[in-house]
Parts: C-alpha cells; sequence; structure tokens
C-alpha cells in the first residue's frame, strides 16, 4: 500500500469535489509509468502487450474489490455517461412499442436524457418517479410504476446534488419480485461510502475514478452474472466482446489504484468528511435565512446542498470563486439565463428557492482549517449581496 499523502495541491480551496476530484499523487505516480516507459496494447500477444494487459487486468480485480464483485464481472468504459448510456440502449434494443422505462426523476442525464430521447423514438413509455421533499425516492412509488412490460427501472445510490442516498436494496427487492432488471448508477456513491453489489441487488452498477481521485476517462460498468448486455461500441472484442476500444491502460492504472486506496482510507476519510460537514453546517445554522436541503435523510458524509434566501446561488458562488473558495451550483448559465436545478424543482422546490441554492462537497484534500476560513467569508458574501438586492429594490 502506498504512504498516503497530506494534500492534493490545488490551487484556492476546492469544495467542488462532487464534480471532479484533484488526482491523488500516488495515483498520478502508478500513471507515469505507462505514459513513458512502458508502451502496449493489451490486445497484443507480444510481451508488451502482455504486459499492458497484466497491468488492465490488475486493475480489473481491484474495482472490484472494491465493489466485493467478480473481476469477469466488470466492463471498462470511459465514463459512467457511457456505461448509462450503454444499459439503456440496450434495454430499449430489446423494446417494443407500448413497452415502459421506470426512472427516479433526478436521475443523472445520462440516464434521463438517453431514455427521454431513445424511448421516445422507439415508442416506449418513460415513466419518471418523483422524489419525496426529503430528497430519497418512495419504493412504494417505483412498485406503483412498475407496469407488466416494463424492459428496465433506474434509480442512483446517491443524488449527485444533495447527496441524498436511495433505498436501492428495497427498489431492487421490488424489480426481482417483477423480473425488472435494474440499473444503480453509483458514481457519486463509490469511494465515498462503502458500496456492495451483493447488498444492493441490482443487475447493472456504473462506478467512476475521477469521483474518488482517480482519473478522468476511466470508469466501469459492473454486470450481474447471467445478465446480457449488448455492446454500445462495436468493432472489437475487447471486454469479452461487450465494449470494443482500446484500453487506456494509464487510466485504468490509476483507476485501479483509486480504488485500491479507497477501500484502504474510506473509514478515516468518512470520519474526516463528518467532522468538515457538521463544521460547515454548524456555521450554516448560525446565518438567516439558510436551508440544508436533504438534512434528515440518509446522505453522503462529504456533500450539504443549502439555499441561500434573497440571493441567487449563481452570483454567490462567483464571489466566493473571486475570493478563493470553488463551490458549485446546480444551475445551468447559457445564452445569458440561469435555469433552476432540475432536481430542486423535483423536489418541489420553487424556481425562486433552487435558483439561491450552493453545493459545497469536500474531497480527501480538504482541511477542518478551509472550512473556517470559508464560513466567515461565506456571511460577508452573503449579507453583500442582501444589501446589494435590498438597496436595488429601494
Amino acid at each position: 500500500m502506498r504512504q498516503p499523502v497530506e494534500s492534493t495541491p490545488v490551487r484556492g480551496v476546492y469544495f467542488d469535489n462532487n464534480a471532479t476530484t484533484p488526482l491523488d499523487p500516488r495515483v498520478r505516480a502508478a500513471m507515469l509509468s505507462w505514459m513513458a516507459e512502458e508502451c502496449g496494447n493489451s490486445s497484443s500477444a507480444h510481451r508488451f502487450g502482455q504486459r499492458a494487459r497484466e497491468a488492465v487486468e490488475a486493475a480489473r480485480a481491484e474495482v472490484a474489490r472494491l465493489l466485493g464483485a467478480a473481476p469477469e464481472e466488470m466492463v471498462f468504459t470511459a465514463s459512467g455517461t457511457e456505461a448509462n448510456n450503454a444499459v439503456v440502449r440496450d434495454a430499449l434494443r430489446r423494446a417494443e412499442p407500448g413497452d415502459r422505462l421506470v426512472v427516479s426523476g433526478f436521475e443523472h442525464p445520462s440516464i434521463l436524457a438517453a431514455a427521454a430521447a431513445w424511448a421516445a423514438a422507439a415508442g416506449v413509455e418513460l415513466v419518471r418517479v418523483a422524489p419525496g421533499p426529503d430528497g430519497t425516492v418512495d419504493p412504494e412509488r417505483v412498485e406503483a410504476a412498475l407496469a407488466p412490460r416494463t424492459r428496465l427501472a433506474a434509480l442512483m445510490l446517491a443524488n449527485n446534488e444533495l447527496g441524498t442516498v436511495q433505498p436501492v436494496a428495497a427498489v431492487a427487492e421490488l424489480c426481482r419480485r417483477r423480473g425488472v432488471p435494474l440499473l444503480c448508477d453509483a458514481v457519486q456513491a463509490v469511494g465515498k461510502i462503502p458500496v456492495a453489489v451483493a447488498e444492493l441487488g441490482a443487475d447493472y452498477l456504473t462506478v467512476g475514478a475521477h469521483k474518488f481521485h482517480g482519473p478522468l476517462g476511466a470508469a466501469a460498468l459492473w454486470i450481474r452474472p447471467g445478465v446480457e448486455l449488448a455492446p454500445l461500441l462495436v468493432g472489437g472484442s475487447q471486454e469479452r466482446h461487450r465494449r470494443a476500444s482500446t484500453a487506456n491502460v494509464p487510466a485504468l492504472v490509476g483507476f485501479g489504484l483509486a480504488c485500491e486506496l479507497a477501500r484502504a482510507e474510506l473509514p478515516q476519510r468518512v470520519a474526516r468528511w463528518r467532522a468538515l460537514r457538521e463544521r460547515l453546517e454548524g456555521g450554516l445554522a448560525g446565518l438567516t435565512e439558510v436551508v440544508v436541503h436533504g438534512a434528515a435523510a440518509p446522505r453522503l458524509p462529504h456533500t450539504t446542498n443549502a439555499a441561500f434566501g434573497g440571493v441567487l446561488g449563481q452570483e454567490l458562488m462567483m464571489r466566493l470563486d473571486l475570493a478563493g473558495f470553488a463551490v458549485s451550483t446546480g444551475a445551468a448559465c447559457g445564452s445569458g439565463t440561469i435555469e433552476p436545478s432540475a432536481t430542486l424543482l423535483a423536489l418541489g422546490l420553487s424556481r425562486k428557492r433552487a435558483l439561491s441554492a450552493l453545493r459545497i462537497s469536500f474531497g480527501a484534500q480538504n482541511r477542518l482549517e478551509e472550512v473556517e476560513a470559508f464560513l466567515p467569508l461565506l456571511a460577508t458574501e452573503l449579507e453583500a449581496l442582501r444589501g446589494i438586492a435590498a438597496a436595488g429594490r429601494a
């Protein structure tokens, strides 16, 4: 096991780890040898190719070990989006007009957008099950949506904006009784909480390296033994004919080590994240018109999503960024307009409140002193923006 590092160098303070995480220096060092000294296509029969294949298979074993799976059940992909798309596309290849897809109302766009576009083209009904106001999906509402001709159901393990953990095991049991395969997008959960495929009971599970200090461009799809999947990418026999493409050996080596480190260090990381979140939310409690979303539900230990009354979250985010702290908002800004988070709207929140929200998410590199510096700055910037808004109304 590589020795842990004290911090991952970033410019400023980075509190947007649900978007992506800084690459762990130990992971970077492992990848560099495959970007410099080593060379080989893992499909090649010569010794260079065989060394590459050994590295890829060692990485596969580490990813599987983190999930409590067997290595042959893992399919490497380039992203969680690709993995989710592959499952949705395969379900719709098998579907007939009048069949149904059931998804939670706040799935990642790689599921929601793919399902909406492809289901319409195939004449398949798409049913969205809305989450409750606490940020979790009621299994009974999913059960009610499972018609006899449901081809696929999808429920993420942890919501990327709220951090709320979903009742996947309960939904998986309901799906299994009805013969409906379940896709679980676990990209935001793996590396943050313990995840075991046997306990969840889903048929497909997706994971991405860059959410827990691994590299971008490396992800995986777990497929339950006995479940078939037609490849989304064709043209090669890689990944046991389930995903054609030359293996990205450096990225997969990094993925494997990130999984090894997460498995070894998760208890310490979780304890630190809980302490950071408790201090953060304790500080937020002292501010006026601040509401933490999903606080009553099970949540990832490192994520806080809060509404800041009287301001636009986008403006508050920009002021914090200029002061050296990177946080995020669920709002998407384009063509001069700001749209509220679809996730927050799905909870039944007003457009105004959704537009006031910020997400703060910690990584392994974050420390308590950063939160201590952030809280007074946040209070100052919040007061300044509310003052500007009040002056504008005068």
